[in-house]
Formats: structure tokens, C-alpha cells, sequence
């Protein structure tokens, strides 16, 4: 990544508005990756992070400075974002790299993750005589990336994707999920979710108090998975009874959040 990676805009390029709610809309696909790349035992994610506006206000002209910086370690509760910054700030004074935050939804304004393709691993001889090829993590969301990628000449666009050192592809066709291409499928949900069905099942089985136990957001299991938009996983807490009616700490049901998040493949299982 950019030691400074910044966007500095006023607020009125309507290209660079629609960046921002395009990364809003679409969050739910960042949280959900993310959300199994805290459970894996080996990382599978180059990079994680979201991106907001920090502000600081000169006492003397009253001018507002804002610059738009990366978090990192994210954590999402279903409404409100919160991370680390990554970045050393151009000209705010009042924030620096490490500082923790917690930014609603509505108000993060990109999101990005990077996963490194499997390599192409040669065969019978060329084992011994060809050099690995070098293999460029492949990026997903970054929508005010693309925006500022489409306004630069080719050389320039070359430029910054080699200082990413990402692979961020063709800025027309923005991914969302791993492999989204090849497997569209996945858009509407997460493989893992599918591939650790039988685990799940049995963890239940063997912790069942887990259906009921909350965190201290009020949180259940049913909510979390909801809001990380699994719906096998769904569907298996429920079947095991929990109970669909309990609220977060902000009254919210499993429902309200995948309604919220426009889950829409899991509404119709939790309205039924």
C-alpha cells in the first residue's frame, strides 16, 4: 500500500459521491469476508481495510480540513464500523496512526481487500529449472480507487497499481467477492459457509448454549451470522431452535439486520 494513500475532495465531484455510497451499499460483502478471515487458523486476506473522512477545524480561520484515510482491524456490530488508523495524516494534527475509531456505516467511505491467487505451480522438470513467478494479490472494492484510476492516462494508472502492488484490474468492473468471475455464486454467499456446514452442526451439538449466549453489543449467534450474511449457518441455528425474536442491545432482531444489510436470500428464512 502507498505510505499515504488520501483522497481530498470537497464533496461535490457526483462521480466521487457515487464512489462513496457504492462502497456503503456493498460493505456487507467486505464484513462477511472478513468475518471468516478472523476464524481462519492461516490468514487468507493480503489486505483488509476501510477507508473514512477525518476532519479537524483551525480555531483561528474556522476552516475545516478533511482527509480521507485507511483503517484497519476492522470489527462490525451491524451498524457501526471501527479499526485502527493505518495512515500517517498529510496535515491533521489531531489523529495519529493507531488511534482507534468507530465510524457508522453510512459515513466509511471505501473499502478494500486484497487475496493472493493461487500460483500456477510448474511441472515435471520445470520444477527444477524454472524461477516462481511472482504472483500480484488481486484487489476487491476500492470504488474511490477506480474512480481516481479511470481520470489518469494509462502510465499513471500503471504507476499507482505498481505502488499498491495490487492487482486492482479493470476499473469498469469493480469485484466484490473472491473469484466472482468464475464463480458468481459466491455472491450470494461466502463458500466457507457452505464447506463448514458439517463442523457447525457439531460445534452446536456440542455447545449448545451458544444459541442463546450474547456479547456484551447484546449479540447473539442467529445475529451475527445474520449480519455477515451466512445463510447456511443461519439456517442451521435455527433448525438447532434458537430463537429468531431475541434483540441486540440496540432492540434489533437477526430480521431487522439482514433487512438492514439487504441480506435478501436470508429475509425470507427469518420471516418464516
Amino acid at each position: 500500500m502507498e505510505e499515504n494513500s488520501f483522497i481530498f475532495t470537497d464533496g461535490k465531484d457526483p462521480k466521487m459521491i457515487e464512489a462513496y455510497e457504492k462502497a456503503r451499499e456493498t460493505f456487507k460483502y467486505f464484513w462477511r469476508e472478513q468475518s471468516w478471515e478472523n476464524r481462519r487458523i492461516i490468514p487468507g486476506l493480503d489486505l483488509a481495510c476501510v477507508k473514512a473522512s477525518f476532519s479537524q477545524e483551525d480555531p483561528e480561520t474556522g476552516e475545516n480540513t478533511v482527509e480521507h484515510m485507511w483503517i484497519n482491524e476492522i470489527d462490525f456490530d451491524g451498524d457501526t464500523v471501527s479499526g485502527f488508523l493505518m495512515n500517517e495524516p498529510n496535515n491533521l494534527t489531531n489523529i495519529q496512526p493507531g488511534d482507534y475509531f468507530e465510524i457508522p456505516l453510512n459515513e466509511i467511505s471505501d473499502w478494500l481487500f486484497a487475496i493472493t491467487p493461487a500460483a500456477k505451480k510448474p511441472k515435471g522438470l520445470s520444477k527444477l529449472f524454472s524461477s516462481p513467478e511472482q504472483v500480484i494479490p488481486k484487489a476487491y472494492g476500492g470504488f474511490t480507487i477506480h474512480k481516481m484510476r479511470a481520470d489518469m492516462p494509462e502510465d499513471e494508472r500503471k504507476e499507482h497499481d505498481d505502488a499498491w502492488q495490487l492487482d486492482f484490474g479493470d476499473f469498469n468492473e469493480i469485484l466484490l467477492v473472491n473469484d466472482q468471475l468464475e464463480k458468481p455464486e459466491n455472491l450470494v454467499e461466502h463458500p466457507m459457509s457452505k464447506n463448514m456446514e458439517g463442523e457447525f452442526v457439531k460445534f452446536l451439538k456440542e455447545y449448545p448454549d451458544e444459541l442463546s449466549n450474547a456479547d456484551e453489543k447484546g449479540l447473539t449467534l442467529l445475529h451475527k451470522e445474520t449480519i455477515a450474511g451466512n445463510l447456511t449457518s443461519v439456517k442451521i441455528i435455527l433448525k438447532a431452535g434458537a430463537d429468531r425474536s431475541i434483540q441486540s442491545g440496540k432492540g434489533k432482531t437477526a430480521l431487522d439486520y439482514a433487512k438492514q444489510l439487504n441480506w435478501e436470500h436470508i429475509i425470507p428464512v427469518l420471516e418464516g
